[in-house]
């Protein structure tokens, strides 16, 4: 028996959520199996979810749910953030910094707290053409294609556009 990877739709809901450091090899492969058991055990209202949990750059925890077939509710939302608060606390990790902000420095993935962050801008360390990363992306089409962006094209340029140069 051959076993496909279960299909998607692009309007699966996403969560995207970031450690404030980059996890060790030994980290992301304890958490992947953690949230390959979240994801296979999760559901809302008694039903299973179809769901899917994956590590990303050793630093992002990314969450998916088809709804096609059950809905998250707000209990099965709930359950999936003590599930990370459970990870934060045994990692040592923060994982619900949203002013901890992602980028790309050349092929490594960092992040800076917001203060270092408007320096880097400052420095031109950061500029309109910088990949940041938007983990407020709602679903899989975005998670595909406006997650890695550049700054001029992402949420950043609203709230620090008057601090980049080019």
């Amino acid at each position: 028996m051959i076993n496909l990877p279960m299909q998607f739709s692009e309007n699966s809901r996403v969560w995207v959520y970031q450690a404030d450091r980059e996890l060790s090899a030994a980290e992301t492969e304890q958490i992947q199996q953690q949230l390959d058991s979240f994801a296979t055990g999760w559901t809302a209202h008694n039903h299973q979810l179809k769901a899917k949990a994956e590590v990303r750059y050793n630093r992002f925890l990314v969450l998916i749910v088809d709804e096609s077939q059950a809905g998250a509710s707000g209990c099965s939302i709930d359950k999936s953030v003590h599930f990370m608060q459970h990870l934060e606390k045994e990692f040592g990790v923060n994982l619900f910094d949203r002013f901890n902000l992602a980028y790309r420095e050349g092929d490594a993935v960092v992040s800076a707290p917001r203060h270092a962050f408007e320096e880097k801008i400052k420095q031109n360390a950061i500029n309109k053409q910088t990949i940041v990363f938007n983990n407020m992306v709602q679903n899989l089409t975005e998670l595909n294609t406006k997650w890695e962006v550049p700054f001029k094209d992402s949420w950043h340029i609203q709230l620090f556009g008057d601090l980049v140069n080019n």
